[in-house]
């Protein structure tokens, strides 16, 4: 986590009256870094669910890197099972641009590997409606 509070790309969500971290927000364009071109994603805890605050901060965010670091284009990687983070993007007037069909793996326990089905959501400045 240390690496994560130190990296430029992070962005803790705190409650505002009691700064408690409910999540974090992330943003990267590391492997072009003169893109325009960037990554985005997020981490919430479940307890804080329906209550606007990654609607708020993910807003907040594209904002940023629209108007701050020229972003033209966000895009972000959703599993096919996070129906919570397809939600957001779509709230987000993010559109879902393709499925790739067991793009990440993960091993089980038991040595077995899982395969997930993921989803590219992106957004273009000039489609941007805060």
């Amino acid at each position: 986590m240390l690496r994560r509070a130190n990296d430029p790309g992070q962005f803790a969500v705190c409650i505002k009256e009691t700064d408690h971290l409910i999540g974090h927000l992330f943003a990267d364009n590391s492997r072009e870094p003169d893109s325009d071109t960037w990554s985005v994603g997020w981490h919430f805890n479940s307890r804080y669910a329906k209550q606007g605050f990654a609607i708020q901060s993910a807003t907040a965010l594209f904002q940023y890197l629209f108007n701050e670091k020229g972003a033209r284009r966000l895009y972000a990687w959703v599993e096919d099972y996070n129906l919570a983070s397809q939600k957001l993007c779509e709230r987000l007037h993010m559109r879902r641009e393709g499925c790739f069909k067991e793009f990440v793996s993960f091993e089980r326990e038991n040595g077995e590997k899982r395969y997930d089905n993921t989803y590219i959501y992106a957004l273009l400045k000039k489609e941007w409606v805060p």
